[in-house]
């Protein structure tokens, strides 16, 4: 094996860091969800249970975070939406550099969503306030395009490396 795919392969408890504190993300926003729609159904129903006026901008709010990050979690997992009818068709070398295009366009979109996300969750964003929550910036509803996006860079630039490392490290059996 190349030097240079050793060292590269020392970054892969890196990855694994950046995609474990992301699902950790995904699953603390799920509860907080799941808590927040809870007490707000129950408020509804039950009198002494409150029903704050805020829970359903929270709840939106974090499903959008879950939604981005979990399609970014998918880009690691190579479970994202792809086309795989004709790959028993087409020549392994062709499907190899379809996969690191298709790579590099998601690694463009990555690098779009941080730029525009970021100026739209600092521009727009940041303008305006929750409607419920007059003292909390409307940032927090911009700010997972770009964090979403920085993860698919993250993702992205494994996935582009483990097909070119594929391309010259033949996995012993």
């Amino acid at each position: 094996m190349p030097s240079i795919f050793v060292t590269i392969d020392k970054i892969r408890p890196v990855y694994d860091a950046v995609y474990k504190f992301v699902m950790l993300i995904c699953k603390l926003l799920l509860i907080a969800d799941i808590l927040i729609t809870t007490m707000a159904v129950c408020g509804r129903y039950i009198p002494i249970i409150p029903d704050p006026a805020w829970s359903e901008e929270v709840v939106l709010t974090c499903m959008s975070y879950m939604a981005v990050l979990s399609a970014a979690l998918s880009i690691r997992r190579g479970a994202h939406i792809r086309m795989t009818a004709l790959d028993p068709f087409l020549p392994k070398k062709l499907i190899k550099f379809l996969d690191i295009l298709a790579d590099i366009a998601v690694l463009g979109l990555a690098v779009i969503m941080i730029t525009v996300g970021w100026s739209y969750a600092t521009g727009l964003g940041s303008k305006g306030t929750y409607v419920s929550m007059p003292k909390v910036s409307r940032f927090w509803m911009y700010f997972p395009v770009p964090l979403a996006g920085a993860a698919m860079l993250v993702f992205e630039l494994e996935a582009i490396y483990n097909h070119i490392r594929s391309i010259f490290v033949k996995e012993e059996a």
